[in-house]
Parts: C-alpha cells; structure tokens; sequence
C-alpha cells in the first residue's frame, strides 16, 4: 500500500506538472488528454503498471476537481495561486472505484487488485450494495472507508428555529439560551506538540528517529483531529434534529484569520473550525431535505446564513 501511495502521488505531480507546461506554452490541457497520457506514462515508469488501473483513473480524477475548485475560487474573486504538488505527508489516499476489490465480512478481510488481501476490524456495519471503497493512511494508521447508498431515517424535529451566534470563549450561544463551552482541544495539547517539534528540529532530516518523532507528532494532530469532528458532528446533529430553520452568522473566517494582530488568536479561530461546523449543518439538512422530499436548503451568505429544512 505504500508503493501504491507514492506511486499515485508521482502520478498526481507529474500530471500536474505537464498541466502547468502546457498552459505555459499557450495550449489548453483537458482531463482526456491527461487521461490518455497515464498510458503512456506506463512505459516511463514501470511502477504505474503494480497499481490497479481504476486507482491510476481516480488520481485524474482528484487533480481535475482540484483544478476545477481553483477556478471556482477566482471566479468568486478570492486571491488563489497554483496548485501545490504533493509532497509524501500530504498525499494519503487510494481509490477504488465500482471496481478492484471483494470484501469479506465473514472472515474480516478486504482483497484489493495488485495489493492483496488486508485484515480489518469494522466500526460501522452496512447492509446496502458498496459503491466504492477509499484506503486512507493517518499517521501509522490504514483506513478503509466503504462509499454505499442508505436511507435516512427521517428525524423527529420540533419544527422550532433557532439562530446560533459562535465564538471563542463559548464555542456556541443559541436564541434559546444554551451555551456551548469550546473545547479548545489543541490549546489542550499545545505543550506536548511543542516538545516534540523541539525533539523533530534536533534530529536528522529523514533519519530512523526523525521519523520515529514525526510519527508521534501525526498521532497527537490525528488525536486532536479526531476529538474535533467528534465534538463537532455531535453538536451540529444535535441542532439539525431538534430545529428545521437554523440560522448562523455570515462570518468572514478567513478575513478573521489573516488580520487578526495576534498569532494565538489566529490560532484559536483556525482551531475553533467554525467553517467545517458550517458545513456539517448545511449538509445533514440537505440530506433531510431530500429524504423528506420537501424544499431545497437555502443559504443566504449576504446578512446571515440560513438553513431550512422544513
């Protein structure tokens, strides 16, 4: 799996790379010529032939939608600049799409073409047909995520709205009184990352114990990472079953984050994560929008965002 990984990450970056050329000589690539170039580039690099051939698609597919988000950002006027190549920490994922693997629930085991057979242990049982399925590294860690379609049971909301205003010292405070304490999980652990930052800057770059360093500083952001979308997940499902409207501040995060004169608060409103707390409730309503078959989720970003799901 880790030849896979960095096998699709040499692909990523040399697609991107010949992107970058070509534009810079006046022509316009397009996701079918890249395409087409991934069979050619199998017989430059024979270790794209190890790799199962929906995977080699997927990385395509990854680096176009990442182009295609760029191009959404500037249209909306925000300052963007290239598209960064993946270093080895930050190219994690392998996708296997329809295709490519058979799973074994009986004897808890996952077989993926030109990899082999891996042993897991499952947190969330399914029923419904898998569409797909990602194996995601974290630190020392694999994951393998299945992708399948499940209904959604309809929730037993009181049909109230509520306005929820955020904030550093209370995370949240809602129009009906409640306040929610911010965890702050990463001022939590500031002292143990610094430590062990102090411990990696000592050590020599790629050494066995520079490694061994890194691998403790991913679990701790892993940790952190983790207690955050559990934290998060849990107040935003809270709210979408208990109201139908919900209506949030229009807050600017990212003027907030680069003009704030202080480092700790930037770092404390990048740590709060308000922004995915507003993508978590946007996309739970949707889904009870479309099981339900009523009205379309309407956000208004000019004066307050508003969610309804009624």
């Amino acid at each position: 799996m880790h030849a896979a990984l960095d096998t699709c990450r040499w692909l990523y970056n040399t697609l991107l790379e010949e992107c970058n050329t070509a534009r810079e000589n006046g022509f316009t690539p397009t996701m079918r010529g890249s395409q087409a170039r991934i069979v050619t580039l199998k017989d430059e690099n024979p270790a794209l032939k190890e790799v199962y051939s929906k995977v080699l698609q997927m990385v395509n597919y990854t680096l176009w939608s990442n182009i295609r988000a760029l191009s959404q950002s500037k249209k909306k006027g925000r300052k963007i600049g290239k598209l960064r190549f993946k270093s080895a920490f930050r190219y994690r994922t392998l996708t296997y799409n329809q295709s490519g693997f058979k799973i074994d629930r009986e004897h808890s085991a996952i077989t993926f073409s030109k990899i082999g057979t891996v042993l897991f242990t499952m947190h969330r049982p399914y029923t419904v047909p898998v569409k797909g399925v990602l194996i995601t590294r974290s630190g020392d860690r694999w994951y393998v995520i299945i992708q399948a379609e499940q209904e959604v049971s309809r929730s037993k909301r009181e049909g109230r709205s509520a306005g929820i205003d955020l904030g550093l010292n209370a995370f949240a405070v809602d129009s009906d009184g409640a306040v929610i304490e911010n965890p702050r999980f990463y001022e939590h652990s500031l002292d143990r990352i610094k430590k062990i930052q102090q411990s990696i800057a000592r050590k020599q770059r790629f050494s066995r114990n520079w490694t061994k360093a890194k691998s403790r500083l991913e679990k701790v952001y892993e940790h952190i990472t983790n207690q955050k979308n559990d934290f998060l997940h849990k107040l935003s499902r809270q709210y979408v079953d208990t109201y139908a409207t919900i209506c949030v501040e229009d807050l600017n995060i990212k003027y907030l984050k680069e003009n704030s004169k202080s480092r700790g608060l930037r770092r404390s409103i990048h740590s709060a994560s308000w922004g995915r707390f507003f993508s978590y409730l946007s996309y739970k309503l949707q889904v009870l929008v479309r099981t339900s078959f009523r009205s379309i989720p309407v956000i208004r970003r000019r004066c307050a965002r508003t969610v309804e799901a009624s």
